[in-house]
């Protein structure tokens, strides 16, 4: 019965996808934004604990408002789920153990939360599958939550590894991935390893290494050694996508404004209003002269300095170009938000009420930050217009929060506007992106899922 309702509901690549799961104990699973890696984990998970008995007790690890508002949902959406249990593990340390102790075949945890449960919970690590959503969020290997899941890898049986943007910054992201999936099988179990293994040493100060680049062959070497617990998908592959138009919309500095800027990127210090502001090292100065792109920068005790209005202005020009569509606005600092928040009548996407409202048709001017609202939001019925104020050097932000209206379930074109200041960090920020753009989908090109023996969808 089962299988009957997943052909009647499920696409083609959404079933293929499942059964790949079920086939291999390891999974690595990219599939792009709204591809519907929700729904196709959960009809595995379904499988292994009410068909082949395989798992009785299975932990998704996931991103906190995914957690909330996505994993249960489906759930509940789908008929062939309805017999699934989920129990939600989120909220304060009560809340949690009173649901971790909850009987349930599904177990959610925030991401953040999973050093508490393996440390310091008290309860015992039992579960038998884990499902990883939004595997990317493990690509430090210092990180606390890696360390920590690493520990009790070796009691999982079957192990799932979600996510559309597996190498957003570069190969050497995935050496952490892959070590938690396979424990080291593919990739090696130590870092150095695979670095020595695969790259070379690019930007340096004598011994100290800032960078590494991949040796000649290495990207089509990892590839292969991924390629036979690894699939990945492209939305545009399977799905009938809407048109999605990039537009850049230039803002030009005054003399006056430009001359604050090239000060503060020539000499680290800026003078404003008697008050100097440092930038002590590369990352600090990057993240002033992209706050002076944006038009305003933090002084000592998070006092604001406006340097210019020109994307407020240019943030007008596009809303009014609207004539009352609904536009999606993503800022970056809260000194955007707030000058955004004077100047116009806008509502943040933060909770459940304001998702729903969003996508009825009740808000005409929202903004949303991409680190906490990138991942699996389902924005795409309110609207199909999107305007970066503030850029992220982050491809997986940049790309989670472009899938939110660039989806299935889009009606409409969607046009997506970068407001760049001309001569700035923008321009730098807009020609990373596109380079790591293309690493990622080299990758995801190598290991692209064949539906049908000897058919590549292309």
């Amino acid at each position: 019965m089962a299988d009957l309702l997943k052909r009647d509901f499920m696409h083609d690549y959404q079933d293929y996808a499942s059964e790949f799961i079920l086939e291999h104990s390891v999974a690595a699973v990219f599939l792009e934004c709204g591809l519907g890696k929700t729904v196709i984990s959960l009809t595995a998970i379904n499988d292994l604990l009410y068909d082949s008995f395989e798992v009785q007790k299975v932990l998704v690890i996931c991103p906190l408002r995914i957690g909330l508002n996505v994993w249960k949902q489906e759930c509940d959406k789908w008929e062939h789920l309805n017999n699934l249990r989920c129990s939600i593990a989120i909220g304060n340390k009560e809340e949690r153990i009173r649901a971790l102790h909850k009987k349930a075949g599904i177990y959610i945890i925030n991401r953040e939360n999973v050093d508490w449960l393996i440390n310091e919970s008290g309860i015992p690590f039992d579960y038998d599958m884990v499902v990883i959503d939004e595997l990317s969020s493990f690509k430090s290997y210092q990180a606390k939550r890696f360390k920590s899941l690493l520990k009790v890898r070796p009691k999982v049986k079957r192990i799932v590894g979600l996510t559309g943007t597996p190498s957003s910054n570069g190969l050497m992201d995935l050496w952490a991935e892959f070590r938690l999936l396979d424990m080291g099988e593919r990739l090696g179990r130590f870092i150095t390893h695979y670095r020595n293994n695969f790259f070379d040493p690019d930007k340096r100060n004598q011994q100290m290494v800032f960078s590494y680049k991949p040796k000649a062959g290495a990207e089509d070497a990892i590839y292969r050694l991924i390629s036979d617990i690894t699939i990945s998908m492209k939305s545009t592959d399977y799905l009938k996508m809407p048109e999605c138009v990039i537009n850049e919309v230039v803002v030009t500095l005054s003399e006056k404004e430009r001359k604050a800027y090239d000060g503060m990127k020539q000499d680290l210090v800026l003078s404003l209003k008697g008050e100097e502001i440092d930038a002590v090292n590369a990352a600090a100065l990057s993240n002033k002269l992209c706050q002076m792109a944006n038009g305003a920068v933090y002084g000592e005790d998070k006092r604001v300095f406006t340097i210019h209005d020109k994307k407020l202005d240019a943030l007008e020009d596009l809303i009014e170009s609207a004539n009352g569509k609904p536009v999606l606005v993503a800022y970056w600092f809260s000194h955007d938000l707030e000058r955004i928040k004077k100047r116009f009548k806008v509502r943040e996407i933060k909770t459940s009420k304001d998702i729903k409202d969003w996508n009825n048709g009740e808000i005409e001017a929202a903004v949303i930050h991409p680190a906490s609202a990138g991942h699996g939001l389902n924005l795409q019925a309110g609207g199909s217009t999107l305007i970066w104020f503030g850029l992220t050097w982050s491809l997986e932000f940049y790309q989670q929060t472009n899938a939110r209206l660039w989806r299935q379930g889009q009606n409409e074109t969607v046009v997506i506007h970068h407001i760049i200041t001309k001569g700035t960090i923008d321009e730098d920020i807009i020609r990373a992106l596109k380079r790591k753009e293309k690493v990622q989908s080299d990758l995801i090109a190598a290991v692209k899922a064949k539906l049908k023996e000897g058919k590549t969808y292309e």
